[in-house]
């Protein structure tokens, strides 16, 4: 627009002089052609000069006021203008918001150029590794050496795990991922929790398997002995007796883990009614007793009517297991006593026994899965290593604490502790009360 302008302007002063100078005012002609022309490159120079200045100035000063086609030029300058500074505030909004929520990620972000330099880096490995500022090699703030030499190896196919100073017991995976351009991003997960449980599987695998072996190996060897050897009567039935009881020590283990499994997936509250514990201890008392055949003593102590909002079966094989322990681990002639009293709106179900007690040592993990204190005379005895951790389990569901009070020689005492808001009269009592309460006159 300029140019047309610049050219019909031109053009016009060229007319002029033409006329002049036929005119025979050669002098005027000159004057006129060569005052317009300077006066055009003066105007244009003028605006030039402003453009140039307006340039150096912050981007948010407004353009210059224009006249005629420079004012045109302008406005569509300035219309451009507003239209890249609406894209540059979306732009950077969106950026704002997409730092926000990388922010909030558990997992450490570092984004590295192609010499190893902090470009940026998320909350969470600024605070894993130290980090701060930019334009830092990485290896200012990760400097353990198999991080350094995964670095340079430039193999990043796998990630490298190892622990981090300030970070004591933990466990760290950084994966190194190159992008399309020079950069690279640098993903550091903690993967404690994750070894840890793989841990567990492996162990629970291994228990399994040994504790499954075991009673198979036997079974089968009698199996081989009764096909291959002429024995008599008698004592085919003892190798017959023999392999019923390994059978029925499988089968105590299959239903063990069975229940340990539906105790980790149900949902308690769709299966919450009210258990009389008074009742149904007083059942197990009764089969304790068969499973002793006379060897001990065993007394039940019933203080309390109340009862417990929970699943009666998963109370049951508790309780049921706390006993039979007492039994196993207590010498013929002991005494064992269960109890169940509510102090101070608290339901407390106890047994306690004479056995042969437990060291302070192993109190800690006596609830651990196939954890044993004595191996062989866990065996001897039928236990499967899985009783206690029954027991740990159904008390956290009922939201239960569990204690063990243990002597060596003196014997034992394990307490399920209820909460207040568990422990319900029961319902026939409740509405007993309710029909012997004195009515008012209205």
């Amino acid at each position: 627009m300029v140019v047309v302008r610049t050219l019909l302007i031109v053009g016009a002063l060229l007319l002029v002089a033409a006329v002049l100078g036929l005119l025979d005012y050669s002098a005027t002609a000159v004057w006129v052609l060569v005052t317009g022309l300077c006066s055009l490159i003066a105007y244009d120079t003028v605006y030039l000069a402003r453009l140039h200045h307006w340039s150096g100035l912050p981007r948010k000063r407004e353009l210059p006021i224009g006249i005629g086609a420079w004012g045109q030029i302008l406005d569509r300058i300035s219309r451009f203008m507003r239209q890249d500074a609406i894209e540059r505030g979306d732009t950077a909004a969106e950026l704002e918001r997409l730092h926000a929520a990388v922010d909030l990620l558990p997992d450490g972000l570092v984004v590295l150029d192609r010499f190893d330099h902090v470009q940026w880096s998320n909350r969470a490995a600024q605070r894993i590794h130290g980090i701060f500022g930019t334009r830092r090699p990485i290896d200012h703030f990760v400097r353990q050496p198999e991080f350094l030499e995964y670095l340079r190896a430039n193999n990043f196919s796998e990630p490298v795990a190892l622990s981090l100073p300030g970070q004591q017991g933990r466990v760290f995976a950084m994966k190194i991922e190159p992008t399309v351009d020079a950069y690279r991003l640098l993903i550091t997960r903690d993967i404690t929790d994750a070894n840890l449980l793989e841990q567990v599987r492996r162990d629970f695998v291994a228990n399994v398997s040994h504790e499954i072996r075991t009673p198979l190996t036997v079974v089968s060897g009698f199996v081989e002995t009764l096909m291959e050897i002429e024995m008599p009567h008698e004592e085919q039935i003892r190798c017959l007796e023999l392999i019923k009881r390994q059978t029925v020590t499988m089968e105590r283990l299959v239903e063990d883990l069975l229940t340990l499994s539906s105790l980790e997936s149900a949902n308690l509250k769709a299966e919450a009614s009210e258990v009389a514990i008074g009742p149904l201890l007083q059942t197990l008392i009764a089969d304790s007793r068969v499973v002793s055949a006379g060897r001990h003593k065993i007394e039940a102590s019933i203080e309390a009517v109340e009862s417990v909002m929970g699943v009666s079966s998963e109370l049951d094989s508790a309780i049921r297991n706390l006993l039979t322990n007492a039994v196993r681990y207590t010498p013929d002639g002991g005494s064992i006593a269960a109890s169940w009293r509510v102090v101070n709106g608290e339901g407390v179900l106890a047994v306690t026994d004479t056995g042969i007690g437990i060291a302070a040592e192993h109190l800690p993990r006596l609830t651990e899965r196939f954890y044993r204190v004595d191996r062989g005379r866990s065996r001897d005895t039928g236990g499967t290593g899985l009783g206690l951790a029954i027991v740990k389990h159904v008390a956290q569901r009922h939201q239960a604490r569990l204690e063990i009070d243990s002597r060596i020689g003196v014997g034992s005492t394990f307490r399920l502790h209820f909460p207040k808001a568990l422990v319900i009269m029961p319902t026939r009592l409740r509405q007993s009360a309710e029909l012997t309460e004195p009515q008012t006159d209205s």
